[in-house]
């Protein structure tokens, strides 16, 4: 079979144009003695792709080139591949004139290669997108080496002030900038070199602009002039700072400068998908991650956007309406750009906390946000089924004839050609194929960022009243008291004192403008919601400590404004206890949990905590410490107000609230003690664990190898409530005469106290997020005194020679937490040995009884009140103290001769362990029933931020059982 034989397979439309193409081709040799499979994809990319036929016409060699299966055409070509074919070609050239010819001939080529592929189906969309993408990454990048060389000799080496050389950065944006460009697509680029200076020519020197300023001139010419070879790729500057009118390049600083003084919510939009081309690997980083992205991403949730990419929402629905668009598969209704804005707009409010949306690629960046749940599984199915689409469509229009266009063709011969190339029956088929998809995208478009103008003036009607009364500065108390009155609030006068107390505030005179419209945006719609609700004084002074709290971030009124879900969580919260509205004061950034009450009030399990905190660390660079401290911060107090709005929901129980609680305090140290073993080590080097003769044989190659974190009071006994500190030992099992393996290293043993130290700090510091957890040494061998990391053995030596018996009591407790695994078993032993060591009872009973008596004078003296220090739930006779001096006596006077008494640390499980193995006077369920009711009363306490006199007097009976079972117990 001949060519022929393929043309005539052809829809009569397209043969007439293949057969002209053939007969165009003047050397007849290169088309003998081809394989029917190229003879088939020839005549395919023929008839699909004048521009094709154009290219193979002025080049007729690429058909010999090509035809091999293992050529370019049918395996691709990467971009260091094309690098080194066109830096020899260029290299060659002698005179710009020459440059210019050999960049065109060379883009001319790729293309109708790439074309070829995407029409041929020869590749996939990804590939068409990346190949498309390289070829014009390397033709800038070639042709700004040739010009630089030759500028160079000119005016010489541009430097810094300092004497270091200036090279350009070429900034790809939009889909360049994204690895994404079209087969047929002008390129948006923005020029930036470092630091001011001048060349360093004796005769003719001229500063960094100038020089980087002519460069960017003689690259663009060489780029976009048309020349008897066309063009390579029609360059856009209009993205630069300052637009048309502004400097061709700019230094960094004077980037910065504009991005922090003149920056506007578009040019963050734009910048989203910047990348260096060109320039030094150091200087495109201190570039992207120092000025660019700061300005792009906010810290923290950036709800401020939402108003402003509303904007840019109506501005792209005006155009379309204005325009029309049917025919537009970009700028048209459901087109490419409504896609791409609902991804971009995304990243621009959630990007900054999470640096998984930093990315610039389209369809990474919805996996993303569909695998974090930012927006629906079906919506982000919908658009990427209809981007693929429409891209792939796009480039079988732009392919056709290497034309920048995203109109579908009038004319028959395109269209067939096009729906051939996208392997439709037929046009009609095409059509409504792309209809459809875009119906699914605009119904989406208009669902994303959402604005309801018919409740907003409802809602702007009720808010007038409460925003006049704001803004007059002399409105009364009487008029705030009636205004609260006819909106059906419970304290009229309650509630006017703290809108009158607020307005007085310092603060409120020292806020910007912008701060100031956000406030008054949002205290008629919290009014408004508290009246549609409980319309309670209380929840609302609760709710305005959150305000006081957040005056200076009013970023967080923003997305309480966007957010109707998450203000109504925050009242409802703020109704149930003070303690919602002091910890969301504390930490602000947990406002964004509210926008999720699915899963607000139902808590993660422990290895869910875990997982989720190691991939949230690992968004943050190894060596920042401050955002990884801020990211524990964060995930602490995230996980804490669920946990508590679970336990106020009665979702779960007084025994669950406090195992998450303490699961949560796991994740955290586990978390905190890797960050201080991976910082140490980087410095000093893995640590020598044993040795014999002074011979080291093994390194702590695993995590954490010889240390080990074991938990003691609350921590180790599952107990943990809202305000526990942690009290923790350290220990370690090493070579004590051992040094670690690195460039720093030092001893062993100052190795451990330094990754102790560390932890502490982690856990403690105070940051801008505040504390993670508060950490209690003082339970280690010696106390305060005593070495801030011990060994095993020293361990050991000093539970069994000299320690005292409250701290026997307090290893009852004890258990790992976290670090090397192998310590846990011989922590074990030592617990197990040394609380089943035979002991006199007598004596033991007393000793017990007069730390408890001492503990008792300690809380009268600190509350300076015997009566307060008696009604204490933890601290008063027959309170949870009580309990657990029972227990611990318990254990200690009998483990000797029941030694599963030491299997658990729990107090509720001892007391269990307790009741099936002795034959002893006390109420054993009693007990367990009122520990379970003190503790739960504890939490409640911690929740409502009352600090109630009565405490033990509201369980009476609960308090004589604990009475009656201490005084039997320790009676002399």
């Amino acid at each position: 079979m001949g060519l022929l034989h393929f043309v005539s397979e052809l829809p009569l439309d397209l043969q007439q144009h293949a057969r002209y193409c053939l007969d165009q081709i003047e050397d007849e040799q290169v088309l003998v003695g081809l394989s029917e499979q190229f003879q088939r994809s020839l005549v395919l990319a023929l008839s699909r792709s004048p521009f094709v036929s154009d290219v193979l016409r002025q080049q007729p060699a690429l058909i010999s080139e090509w035809q091999s299966p293992s050529s370019r055409l049918f395996q691709g070509s990467d971009e260091e591949d094309m690098r080194c074919r066109l830096s020899e070609q260029c290299g060659r050239c002698s005179s710009e004139e020459e440059l210019m010819a050999a960049l065109r001939q060379f883009r001319n080529a790729e293309q109708a290669r790439i074309i070829w592929r995407d029409m041929n189906g020869l590749t996939n969309l990804d590939g068409t997108l990346t190949e498309a993408s390289a070829l014009a990454d390397v033709c800038i990048q070639v042709a700004l080496d040739w010009l630089n060389v030759r500028l160079k000799e000119k005016y010489g080496t541009p430097r810094s002030r300092s004497g270091h050389e200036q090279n350009l950065i070429v900034l790809g944006m939009g889909k360049l900038g994204a690895r994404e460009l079209n087969v047929s697509s002008d390129i948006d680029l923005i020029f930036a070199f470092p630091n001011a200076g001048q060349t360093d020519s004796p005769k003719k020197c001229i500063d960094n602009q100038q020089y980087f300023t002519k460069l960017g001139q003689r690259l663009i010419h060489v780029l976009d002039h048309r020349t008897v070879d066309g063009f390579v790729h029609r360059v856009d500057m209009r993205l630069r700072p300052y637009g048309g009118s502004g400097a061709l390049a700019l230094n960094f600083a004077s980037f910065e400068d504009y991005f922090q003084t003149q920056g506007r919510e578009w040019e963050r939009f734009a910048m989203l998908k910047a990348r260096p081309i060109t320039g030094d690997r150091k200087d495109q980083n201190y570039l992207t991650q120092n000025i660019i992205r700061p300005f792009v991403y906010r810290r923290y949730p950036d709800y401020s956007s939402f108003e402003a990419l509303r904007e840019m929402k109506r501005l792209i629905k005006s155009e379309v309406l204005r325009k029309g668009g049917d025919q537009n598969i970009k700028l048209g209704s459901g087109g490419i750009r409504e896609i791409e804005f609902i991804a971009q707009a995304t990243q621009l409010i959630y990007g900054g906390r999470d640096a998984r949306l930093q990315d610039t690629g389209l369809q990474s960046v919805f996996k993303t946000l569909v695998r974090e749940e930012y927006l629906p599984h079906d919506w982000v199915a919908t658009l990427l089924e209809a981007y693929r689409y429409l891209r792939d469509l796009e480039h079988a229009i732009q392919g056709y004839e290497d034309q920048q266009t995203q109109l579908l063709p009038t004319d028959v011969a395109p269209q067939i050609a096009v729906s051939q190339a996208m392997s439709e029956n037929s046009w009609d088929e095409l059509v409504e194929k792309s209809v459809s998809l875009r119906q699914g995208v605009s119904s989406i478009f208009d669902a994303f960022l959402y604005e309801d103008s018919e409740a907003s003036a409802q809602e702007a009607s009720t808010s007038n009243h409460w925003l006049a009364l704001w803004k007059d500065n002399d409105s009364s108390l009487e008029a705030w008291r009636e205004e609260f009155e006819r909106a059906g609030f419970d304290d009229h006068s309650a509630s006017a004192s703290a809108i009158l107390e607020l307005r007085e505030l310092p603060r409120f005179g020292s806020i910007s403008a912008s701060a100031r419209d956000r406030f008054e945006a949002f205290l008629p719609r919290l009014l408004t919601v508290l009246g549609d609700e409980s319309a309670s004084a209380q929840t609302l002074g609760r709710v305005l400590t959150v305000v006081q709290a957040v005056l200076g971030r009013t970023i967080y009124l923003v997305l309480l404004n966007e957010n109707d879900e998450a203000l109504k969580q925050l009242c409802k919260l703020c109704a149930e206890s003070q303690w919602f509205a002091d910890h969301i004061a504390a930490s602000p950034i947990v406002l964004d949990d509210l926008l999720h009450p699915e899963t607000l009030y139902h808590p993660p399990i422990r290895e869910e905590l875990s997982d989720e905190l190691r991939q949230s660390l690992l968004r943050i660079p190894e060596d920042d410490l401050e955002a990884q401290m801020d990211c524990l911060r964060n995930f602490k107090q995230s996980h804490m107000l669920r946990v508590a709005a679970a336990e106020i929901s009665a979702v779960l129980p007084v025994m669950k609230v406090s195992d998450y609680l303490t699961w949560l305090a796991e994740a955290c140290v586990e978390a905190a003690l890797g960050i201080a073993w991976r910082n140490l080590v980087q410095k000093h080097g893995l640590p020598e664990l044993r040795s014999i003769d002074g011979e080291a044989l093994e390194t702590g190659a695993v995590d954490c190898a010889g240390f080990a974190v074991f938990g003691y009071g609350k921590l180790g006994g599952i107990e943990l409530g809202y305000s526990s500190d942690l009290d923790m030992v350290f220990l370690y099992d090493a070579n004590d005469f051992g040094t670690t393996c690195g460039e720093k290293s030092v001893n062993n043993q100052l190795f451990y106290t330094r990754l102790g130290q560390r932890l502490m700090h982690i856990l403690g510091a105070q940051t801008s997020q505040g504390i993670c957890y508060e950490v209690d040494m003082r339970l280690r061998p010696s106390g305060n005194s005593g070495m801030l990391v011990s060994s095993v053995a020293a361990f050991e030596r000093y539970q069994k020679n000299d320690a005292w018996t409250w701290e026997h009591q307090a290893i009852v407790r004890a258990r790992f937490i976290t670090g090397d695994p192998s310590l846990q078993s011989l922590f074990e032993d030592v617990r197990k040995s040394v609380l089943c060591a035979r002991r006199d009872k007598s004596g033991l009973k007393a000793e017990v009884r007069k730390m408890r008596e001492k503990m008792r004078i300690a809380e009268a003296e600190k509350l300076k009140s015997q009566a307060l220090a008696e009604a204490s739930l933890k601290q008063g006779h027959g309170g949870l103290v009580d309990v657990e001096f029972i227990t611990q006596y318990l254990i200690l006077a009998y483990a000797h001769d029941f030694p599963a008494l030491v299997q658990w640390t729990d107090n509720v499980r001892l007391l269990d362990c307790l009741a099936e193995r002795l034959d002893y006077p006390i109420d054993f369920s009693g007990l367990i029933d009122a520990y379970r009711k003190l503790r739960s009363a504890l939490h409640r306490k911690s929740l409502s931020g009352k600090d109630t006199s009565k405490g033990l007097g509201h369980f009476e009976s609960e308090r004589a059982l604990v009475q009656q079972s201490f005084a039997e117990l320790f009676k002399e």
